[in-house]
């Protein structure tokens, strides 16, 4: 992945990703935020269909882009992965990180859930702690005032010192002030002040060793207290990539190496280790969350999530929990088993019905043995027999899946077993890939992306293959009446009358 300026024209250094500019004056925005807040639907409404989509050099993870006009500005909005942290624990979040911090985007657009804003407020942090150029969405505003919560945009922009708007994305609403803000922003119209995260006097002290040194060597190149924390405790990803960026290494530099020395040896004698001092971090960034959304978000009844909340301690209780969940799955095992046969039934009837013709067909023409074998049973048949056996527990089983994961009943599940899958090397989500698995298999594995660590996606990628899928069920060419075979859905019902079928 390395730094290279694709783009014509001053603006992003896309870090390797390809961004072609048309003009100069094009300006790229970084679209980031949690994941399911309305982002895509945010990018969507935005540059409608002048968008393409490809990966990140170098990494499988899916990159947007699109371009769209306001007020005769033209923009390219990036659209970088959904994650919860800019912390760098997964692929997602490395790309994330580094387009905001190398690929100097023109300004960085952070969708926010108005429905969970202090969730959301720890990436909108971090976001500002390397860039001053934010712009904070807070999307589903209409939803947030259907559950009676009240968020007051102008307090939230005073605590945070970034503009922040309230959209509707599905509706439209909001977009066009957004636009118009990201237009002040750019243009240097408006000044954006971001607030900065306290930590710990120890931590504070530790980088205002550093943050002089690491200022002199850096200009305006990156955030010096960004870079000067990370110093403290810095991925090998992110030192290569940084390096490779600056075109220097600031680690081999003797006055900040020392310094960094100097630092740590002050941090280990108040018993802060790399470990706590990530513990230390993670803390801050939260409590400063609670701070922001304090005195700009209310909820005008109280007690609104009460019902979640109940539902929670049922549906995660160790004693209730597990039984619920296998009664469920096993109830949208028999939906699916029991509503595929009526369909796979019509659609085995109907196809085999006009493999026989083409075969009386093939047989009237005069046509070779071994063509009509090949051509009707070496091809069609199987083809009929795929579509009628996985077609309708696929069209059934994945639609009430999809609602599960919907109603938010699927991380619970994976909360439920990721004490008994790590126990096996895995985690929780493995268990949601495995279920996946039993509609297609190819489903369950391409599913396993969703798990973080790359041990234990290679451990449920494997797995996985072993898992039963529709697929591999029995033929339905099984049972003899008669000596005359009686063709079964793929279920193994009997499909009415019995047939006498031709061995070829």
């Amino acid at each position: 992945m390395g730094l290279t300026a694709n783009s014509t024209g001053s603006g992003a250094v896309d870090r390797g990703l390809h961004i072609e500019k048309t003009s100069p004056d094009e300006r790229v925005i970084a679209l980031a935020g949690n994941p399911n807040v309305g982002k895509s639907t945010v990018f969507n409404e935005l540059t409608g269909l002048n968008q393409h989509t490809g990966n990140w050099p170098g990494k499988t993870v899916t990159n947007a882009q699109g371009r769209c006009t306001h007020n005769r500005i033209p923009y390219i909005l990036v659209d970088i992965p959904g994650t919860y942290s800019l912390m760098a624990h997964s692929a997602e979040e490395e790309v994330a990180r580094d387009f905001i911090c190398f690929g100097e985007p023109d300004a960085v657009v952070v969708v926010c859930d108005a429905t969970c804003l202090e969730r959301n407020m720890n990436l909108v942090l971090q976001t500002m702690e390397i860039t001053s150029r934010v712009v904070v969405c807070v999307n589903l505003m209409d939803e947030a005032k259907r559950k009676g919560i009240r968020v007051n945009l102008e307090q939230l922009s005073d605590n945070l010192g970034v503009p922040v708007v309230g959209a509707s994305a599905r509706s439209g609403k909001g977009l066009q002030e957004l636009m118009d803000e990201v237009e002040a922003v750019t243009a240097g119209r408006r000044e954006c002040r971001p607030s900065r995260i306290r930590y710990l006097p120890v931590v504070e002290e530790a980088i205002r060793r550093l943050e002089p040194a690491v200022s002199a060597r850096l200009g305006d190149r990156l955030n010096s207290r960004w870079v000067s924390l990370q110093l403290l405790d810095c991925e090998e990803t992110l030192k290569e990539t940084m390096t490779e960026y600056l075109g220097l290494s600031l680690w081999n530099d003797p006055v900040i190496a020392e310094k960094i020395k100097q630092a740590k040896t002050s941090l280990l004698e108040h018993d802060i280790s790399e470990d706590r001092l990530k513990d230390i971090v993670v803390s801050c960034v939260i409590l400063r969350a609670e701070e922001v959304c304090m005195d700009a978000v209310a909820c005008g009844q109280g007690g609104y999530s009460r019902w979640d909340r109940k539902i929670d301690r049922v549906l995660t209780n160790k004693w209730v929990g597990i039984p619920l969940m296998l009664l469920l799955l096993v109830v949208v095992f028999w939906i699916t088993i029991t509503g595929a046969n009526y369909p796979s039934e019509l659609l085995t009837g109907g196809l085999f019905w006009v493999g026989d013709r083409l075969s009386d067909f093939l047989g009237w023409a005069g046509a070779p043995a071994w063509l009509q074998g090949a051509l009707v049973d070496g091809v069609y048949r199987v083809l009929a027999w795929v579509v009628a056996v996985m077609l309708p527990p696929m069209a059934i089983f994945f639609p009430l899946f999809t609602l599960l994961e919907d109603s938010g009943y699927l991380p619970r599940i994976a909360f439920n077993l990721d004490k008994y899958f790590k126990k096996a090397c895995a985690c929780g989500k493995h268990a949601l890939t495995m279920c996946m698995g039993f509609g297609c298999n190819a489903a369950g594995i391409v599913g396993c992306r969703i798990i973080d660590s790359p041990r234990e996606r290679l451990i449920a990628t494997i797995t996985n293959n072993f898992v039963p899928c529709n697929g591999r069920f029995a033929p339905p060419y099984k049972r003899q009446q008669n000596g005359r075979r009686i063709r079964l859905s793929p279920y193994g019902h009997v499909r009415g009358k019995s047939e006498n079928w031709r061995r070829h």
